[in-house]
């Protein structure tokens, strides 16, 4: 069975994820950041250790039921299968890894930049301007033919009966599931933070409850936030978009209802003014989003439902919130580091760089 796109399900599933993060925030994750994938995922490598700043160390069970969701509503469904397009996996992991980096030079993912705007972050609005750019640069490098599958067209999933191909499309939901062993078992070994954001979180069983939920709305409503605004660019799609706006005012009605509405530039939690960083740092996580076929969350999503493909950008997201905090390229609020600013020239400049070789000959004559 196919999974429904309609615009219902696309939707409702943007109004479910501003709610569900307003209420998550409310019970105790960071404000502004009821859910965050790249934050999320930079919270799981300091807990695993890849990096060492004690603040953002933390297990998050959203994480894991992003995966879990989408792997069992997809096993429920019988339309759980492998797939592996692309025979560019090292250009994949690069264009996912800075995704990561222009993250976490504007502090947060798509989604958690649409949850800043509903809570009335005015640096939020200049990151959506600048995700809005980077995703119609993906999306006229799509028009002249990028693409990141193999030459011939031909997609690896015809051959999913390989066991080597189903391995490859388990190895996320099992990680997930160790980690959700090491949630609850909290073995020496974990770090958790005792201050700054990684020390604050809603209830284990709340969060990864809701998370499972949105893990099986996304599944079932192909949700994913760079794609409705490629669609918009391509296909002239709105209700496509819509499903962003859904989250953006489902949040603005939970701040007003909860006293976390508040507009303006200074004093926003979790978040720095220097505008051109908030713009480019969007830029690229937009353009880079758009060219390996879907957001952060979305290629957890897809991770969870036998993406091979979007599992290599997950551990590359990982291995980029290490890296971020490992060599002083995350912002903070008190602004975006000199190696951070080179890491998002850097990347846009590869990015830009894969957009124009990774065509067909013809197209690229």
């Amino acid at each position: 069975m196919a999974v429904r796109t309609d615009r219902m399900w696309v939707i409702g599933t943007g109004i479910v994820i501003g709610a569900t993060a307003i209420t998550l925030m409310a019970l105790g994750n960071p404000a502004n950041m009821g859910i965050c994938a790249a934050c999320f995922l930079r919270d799981v490598a300091g807990a695993l250790g890849f990096h060492s700043a004690a603040t953002v160390q933390y297990l998050r069970p959203e994480i894991v039921g992003f995966v879990l969701g989408a792997f069992l509503l997809a096993l429920a469904r019988r339309d759980w299968k492998p797939v592996q397009v692309s025979t560019s996996p090292l250009i994949r992991f690069a264009i996912a890894f800075f995704i990561m980096v222009g993250c976490l030079v504007f502090l947060g993912c798509p989604l958690r930049l649409a949850l800043r705007v509903g809570a009335g972050d005015l640096n939020a609005v200049v990151g959506l301007a600048g995700f809005f750019a980077g995703t119609g640069l993906g999306a006229f490098a799509l028009k002249k033919g990028f693409s990141l599958a193999n030459a011939g067209g031909a997609r690896t999933d015809a051959n999913q009966g390989r066991p080597a191909a189903g391995l490859n499309a388990l190895v996320i939901p099992a990680l997930a599931m160790l980690l959700l062993v090491f949630l609850v078992v909290r073995p020496a070994f974990i770090k958790f933070s005792a201050e700054g954001p990684g020390s604050l979180h809603a209830p284990v069983l709340i969060a990864l409850a809701v998370a499972l939920i949105i893990g099986a709305l996304c599944h079932q409503s192909g949700f994913c936030i760079a794609g409705g605004f490629r669609d918009l660019f391509l296909l002239k799609k709105g209700w496509s978009f819509a499903g962003y706006l859904g989250i953006i005012a489902a949040a603005f009605v939970g701040n007003l209802i909860v006293g976390t509405f508040k507009p303006g530039f200074a004093g926003q939690p979790i978040a720095h003014t220097q505008a051109l960083w908030n713009f480019l740092g969007m830029v690229l996580a937009g353009f880079g989003s758009v060219l390996i076929g879907g957001c952060p969350l979305r290629q957890i999503i897809k991770a969870g439902q036998g993406d091979a493909d979007a599992g290599i950008c997950l551990l590359a997201f990982i291995a980029a919130g290490a890296t971020a905090h490992n060599f002083a390229l995350a912002a903070s609020p008190s602004g975006v580091p000199f190696n951070g600013k080179v890491a998002v020239l850097v990347g846009l400049v590869l990015v830009a760089f894969f957009a124009l070789r990774c065509r067909p000959k013809s197209a690229a004559a």
